[in-house]
Formats: structure tokens, sequence, C-alpha cells
């Protein structure tokens, strides 16, 4: 997130500087599988459905010129994501879901178990599933590289130190104190995932917590298209020649050691979507902290307490969806453009409104 606001605010002229730490156990990007899911877990009460399509659409907008000028590959894959209906009762929601986003205009399909066979026959056909072929995955890592060697191309820096906090005086907001020195600037905007509640002298307690997210990778199956998956509660994914598969959503401080029995859970799972998984051999496991927030919705704009001072934070499950089009709003505002009436819902004070 603070890589694409950074970028974001190059593209439009300002002078930027990303301060960030060493690499910390737990960074939701770095251990994040990447999904575009704009489509494929939106129903009538998705309150972000909008902003979803827009932060896919960044990235088709968006790729070849990042890679132009960075020469980084970020690995966009528009080839869809099916899930599967591995309960009859599931059935008729997913049709109805399908039927939605068709008056939403957007592409969806319901395809019967044959459909399913014919095209995946390694996958346990269920009872259908639905399917979503403008959604599709890209790789964060190269992302976040790509995203910050773009706002160096633009003149902006890149500093190694640890937030502390907010550097205040007399009410104003002057920049942001590191471990190493203090780093002024007219505009603050706190990116720190699942630790942007820690930092000391925030206006009023930003309401983050970190949800642990397990994942395992094993070998992509010999043969099989490539597909992602969304089965319940669980999903699979072809990244180079490995399937990543997860994950789960825990509440464990900032713990990141992954967990045998989430594992066991995870492959338990994924048997009902693809059944060879039993057998396999288990290969690398991780966990990420993903920054959660009370109603599950980001924080994206301004502290209205503190001028200068700006959220990127709280994305949970979308940060990678929602990257690209969190750091163009934030540009956008940070220059003095009205914001979407859309960020109402995402507002940074609206759980302090009553």
């Amino acid at each position: 997130m603070g890589a694409s606001c950074a970028r974001a605010l190059a593209v439009a002229g300002a002078r930027v500087t990303v301060v960030r730490p060493p690499r910390l156990a737990g960074e939701a990007w770095a251990a994040a599988a990447g999904m575009l899911a704009a489509q494929i877990e939106a129903g009538p009460e998705e309150a972000l459905f909008n902003l979803g399509i827009a932060g896919r659409a960044f990235y088709r907008r968006e790729a070849a010129a990042l890679t132009d000028s960075t020469g980084i590959e970020i690995g966009l894959a528009q080839d869809g994501i099916l899930q599967v209906a591995v309960e009859e009762a599931q059935v008729e929601t997913l049709k109805a879901k399908v039927a939605w986003q068709r008056q939403q205009a957007q592409r969806a399909d319901w395809l019967d178990p044959t459909e399913l066979e014919e095209g995946w026959p390694w996958l346990r056909a269920g009872f259908g599933g639905f399917w979503a072929p403008e959604d599709g995955t890209l790789d964060p890592i190269g992302l976040v590289e790509a995203f910050l060697a773009d706002t160096e191309r633009r003149g902006g820096h890149i500093v190694e130190d640890r937030i502390t906090g907010l550097w205040r005086e007399g009410g104003r907001l002057m920049g942001g104190l590191g471990e190493q020195k203090r780093h002024p600037a007219d505009a603050v905007v706190i990116a720190a995932g699942a630790w942007s509640g820690r930092l000391d002298h925030l206006p009023r307690p930003l309401s983050i917590e970190p949800v642990r997210g397990q994942m395992i990778a094993l070998d992509w199956p010999k043969g099989a298209r490539s597909v992602t998956v969304y089965g319940d509660h669980c999903y699979l994914l072809r990244r180079g020649d490995e399937l990543l598969a997860g994950a789960t959503m825990e509440h464990a401080g900032f713990a990141t050691a992954p967990d045998p029995a989430a594992m066991a859970d995870i492959t338990s799972r994924l048997t009902t979507i693809y059944p060879a998984i039993a057998a396999a051999k288990p290969g690398r496991q991780w966990a990420g902290l993903r920054p959660g927030t009370p109603d599950g919705l980001p924080i994206i704009g301004p502290e209205p307490r503190l001028d200068g001072l700006w959220y990127a934070t709280g994305h949970g499950r979308n940060g990678v969806l929602l990257a690209g089009i969190t750091g163009e709003l934030i540009a956008q505002g940070i220059g003095g453009e009205p914001l979407p009436e859309e960020l109402r819902l995402v507002r940074p004070g609206r759980f302090w409104d009553w």
C-alpha cells in the first residue's frame, strides 16, 4: 500500500520519501497469494464492489507501463477465477451471484459439472461452479518492487528506517519519527499494514489488528491447465511451477509461525476441490499478517483531527486488489481533488461517528 501511494504521488509530481523498515516477519504483501478476485466473492451485499472492479482495472491499465518503466514483471495473469459449489445447497446462491453480477455489467458464467470436468479434469467438479473470467492474479513481490523502482525513477527516495510515531509540534504535523532520525513532510500517509495502529502520537486510536493467514505450496500437477479455484473457505492457484493454497483467518497477534493444525485444516478443505492434495508431499509453509478492521473495510482518506495526515491501511484480504487504486485515490486527495462519494464507507472517522 505504501509503495503504491508513493508511486501514485510521484506520478502526480510530488516529492516523495518512502520510509520503510528492514523486512518484518509476516508482512502481508510478501506472503499474499496476489489474487485480483474482484468478482469471485462479491454479492449484492458487497459494499466495495465497484472499488474492487476499479482496483482490478488499475492493473490492466498500468501493468505494461510499470514493466516498461522498470523492467520488472508483475506476473499479471488475466485468466479467470473459478468458485466450485462443493455442496448442492451452494448452487442457487452462486447462480444468483452470476445473475446479479451480469446486472452490474460484469462478465460472469455458471459452469455445470460436465463443463468443469472437461476444462479441469484434475479438479473435483462438485455441483458446478461460478466462473469470473475477468478476475486474475499477479505476483505481489514483483508488484512492490515495480512500484518502488518507478517511484525512484520519478525522483522519489527510499529510506530504510522504522517509523515509531508521528512528529508533531504545537498541534501541527511535522512528519514522522524514525528510530534513526526525524523525517519532515507536509503530508504523511500511514500505510504500515498490521503495524499501523502501533505508532505513537496518533490523534486517536487506530482500529487495526493483525489477522494471520497461513498458506502452503506444493508442486503444480504435471500437465494440468492453470486455474485459480475457490472452494469452501480455501483456494488454490498457480505461480510458476508451484501450487499455492490457503488460507486461514486467525486472531493470533503478531505470531507468524505456521501451525500444523491450521495446515491440516487447509489441506482437508482443499480435498473437496483437489482430491490429490491428500497424497501430495508437503512443501513450503508460511504465514502473513493482514491488517484487519472491526467492520472488515479499509481505512482510506484524511484524518479530520490532524491536517496533513492520511491513511491507506486496513485492507485485510483485499490488499493486492485495492493497492493500485488506493494509491491513486490518496494522491488525488493530497493533490486537493475531491474524493469519490463511495469512499465515505472507508473514511477514517467512521468508528467514532456516534
